[in-house]
């Protein structure tokens, strides 16, 4: 342990996702067992510049790890973009004897740490958001409990739409990333799938659907991810149009980012919040804390972030720059996977929608 590190900031930016409370709570246990006191910083990056803040004990963080959303809110705030609100987040850290920060948020709280790391506040970063669209990460937290949630929302559409002979289309969150349509579609059995990372063959689907209603099927559901932007509702209104089966349009919306978190984010998120503090007081920083197949390990932020523009599709010219080929190869192949893995989900759904 560094001895320089007397107390540690927390805090949650960008969008809730159920799980951050439990990453609260592992940061503060976890830092406090070592020894180091918690500055529990309220609204994200607004709390900080304005010292919207508090010095956390074991007892602050009790009974929330069942507790969707986050006890220390979340806030937009374009002034840390600037130098002068950076200047003013630092000068909080000083003035409060913060010796480095955990964030927990997506990829514009990355950019935040990255930023406040530069300018001498060491940050460790960590995945916090349901949409799943943190490219260095397997699974970032909130992503299982919105799932789950989608997964029993569709559950009781169906009851309905097997008793009335329906379709219903759903669009559901997961901002421009298909992951969570995907994944829910197959486990609901929706008769098709729209992510915006694969071309839909809507004709294809709708033939698909008459010939499964004249072998008896009652019951219909398309899962839309939002990343199709105004496609659901027309998407419905042809397909009554066009199969003769009553189609309704739902649309789950910001529900899907609350409840309690599932298991799999309250243990996620714990592994998380313990390896952060110890990677910080490790003397580490400006890293990003990532799950790949069961295992938690450490990624620089830049590369995350690059890493995340790169499977995007949104490197700007000179990204790269300072990259050897080897650093430009170990980018290309995680995206492939990331890509391949979607792939052979996409697959599956088409073959078993049936």
């Amino acid at each position: 342990m560094r001895k320089s590190f007397k107390r540690i900031g927390i805090l949650t930016s960008g969008g809730d996702a159920p799980g951050m409370n439990a990453d609260i709570r592992s940061v503060t246990r976890t830092a406090i067992l070592r020894n180091v006191e918690v500055m529990g910083i309220y609204r994200g990056y607004r709390g900080l510049i304005e010292g919207d803040m508090k010095l956390f004990s074991v007892r602050d963080v009790s009974n929330i790890v069942n507790h969707g959303g986050t006890i220390l809110f979340s806030d937009r705030c374009p002034e840390f973009k600037t130098e002068e609100g950076m200047k003013k987040a630092v000068d909080m850290c000083i003035n409060n004897k913060i010796d480095g920060i955990v964030a927990i948020g997506g990829d514009g709280t990355f950019r935040g740490a990255t930023d406040l790391t530069c300018r001498g506040v060491p940050c460790i970063g960590i995945p916090a958001t349901i949409d799943n669209d943190i490219t260095s990460t397997d699974y970032s937290i909130g992503f299982d409990t919105a799932m789950n949630t989608v997964v029993e929302m569709v559950d009781r559409l169906r009851d309905t739409c097997e008793s009335h002979a329906r379709c219903s289309v759903v669009e559901v969150m997961g901002r421009n990333a298909g992951d969570i349509a995907l994944q829910t579609g197959i486990a609901t059995g929706a008769s098709a799938i729209v992510i915006a990372e694969f071309p839909f063959d809507e004709d294809e689907a709708i033939q698909n659907m008459i010939k499964s209603k004249q072998t008896g099927k009652r019951n219909f559901i398309v899962i839309v991810a939002e990343g199709a932007p105004n496609y659901g509702e027309d998407l419905a209104v042809r397909i009554e149009k066009r199969t003769g089966i009553e189609t309704r349009f739902a649309r789950l919306a910001h529900v899907v980012r609350g409840g309690p978190p599932s298991l799999r984010d309250r243990l996620l998120a714990s592994k998380m919040g313990a390896a952060a503090v110890d990677a910080l007081l490790d003397g580490n920083s400006n890293l990003v804390i990532c799950e790949s197949g069961d295992e938690i390990h450490f990624m620089d932020i830049d590369f995350a972030l690059k890493l995340d523009r790169m499977y995007k599709g949104n490197l700007a010219e000179g990204d790269l720059k300072g990259y050897n080929e080897d650093q430009i190869r170990k980018l290309k192949d995680m995206c492939n996977r990331k890509r391949r893995s979607l792939e052979k989900l996409y697959t599956l759904s088409k073959e078993i929608s049936q």
